[in-house]
């Protein structure tokens, strides 16, 4: 039976594994830290109406169903941005936000990274960690499933050494607030990653959906950070796709990548 851990009521616990954790930069464990320690409840006065996704037919019922309605929803290799962009970095604390069947976790893990692995579906979540445990079981050790939304309860500051948010796709109020959040869970010398579907592809003739407020550009997520960031990447990225008629077209992956700059102490 595979455990995910709950964000609701209640401390969680996090899936065991009788596997050890990879040392992390940090020296410790990927198990020696407590998962409860890097969520927090925010105060939802006023916030209940929001999911992990702004629209109804993007809550976790709708995601529990698209799962339930194939044995793989997605490919099961990692996004290519993330491949891209995060193969040289040395490894530490990973957030992998919106992770679905987890490839992008299990990547990661493999690479020696401790990674809290959180999605809205619970089926996603249960089907992760499943896919790691039968293909790897050391990486699946490293990995924790959270069952959150991140909208209600958003990682604690400081407290992630890579934060990746690949397609999350929410409308441009509820985004910003995740965002924000998201980049705030980066410690100084850590790295924030966000990919999402550039607003050009609503023109391209692949399937997405008609709501312009859901897609961003690289240079909107760069704005919603301070002068403690230093931004790396920040483009539109090409790359070939088919429409449902069979034609070639180009699109494009808002690609951010950022790092957070090291505070040093004064020296007077």
């Amino acid at each position: 039976m595979v455990e995910v851990l709950e964000e609701a009521a209640g401390a969680p616990s996090p899936i065991r594994s009788s596997q050890p954790g990879a040392a992390l930069r940090s020296g410790r464990s990927a198990r020696s830290w407590k998962i409860e320690e890097l969520f927090r409840r925010r105060d939802t006065d006023g916030m209940s109406e929001h999911n992990h996704h702004t629209e109804a037919v993007h809550d976790e019922g709708f995601w529990n169903e698209r799962y339930r309605s194939s044995p793989h929803v997605w490919s099961g290799a990692p996004n290519p941005q993330l491949v891209a962009e995060i193969a040289d970095l040395a490894p530490g604390r990973a957030l992998d936000v919106g992770c679905g069947e987890g490839a992008d976790a299990i990547w990661l893990a493999r690479r020696g990274w401790g990674v809290v692995a959180t999605d809205i579906s619970r089926i996603a979540l249960e089907r992760g960690a499943q896919h790691a445990r039968a293909s790897d079981p050391v990486a699946s050790a490293r990995i924790d499933w959270l069952h959150a939304d991140l909208m209600l309860r958003p990682p604690e500051p400081d407290s992630f050494d890579l934060v990746s948010a690949q397609f999350m796709h929410l409308t441009s109020e509820p985004r910003t607030r995740l965002f924000t959040a998201l980049a705030a869970a980066v410690r100084a010398g850590g790295t924030l990653l966000v990919v999402g579907h550039h607003p050009s592809d609503l023109a391209t003739g692949v399937p997405r959906p008609p709501m312009p407020d859901l897609f961003y550009s690289a240079g909107e997520v760069a704005g919603l950070l301070d002068d403690s960031w230093a931004v790396v990447v920040n483009e539109a990225r090409p790359r070939p796709a088919t429409t449902p008629e069979g034609i070639e077209v180009t699109i494009h992956d808002a690609v951010l990548l950022a790092t957070r700059r090291s505070v040093t102490g004064s020296t007077s």
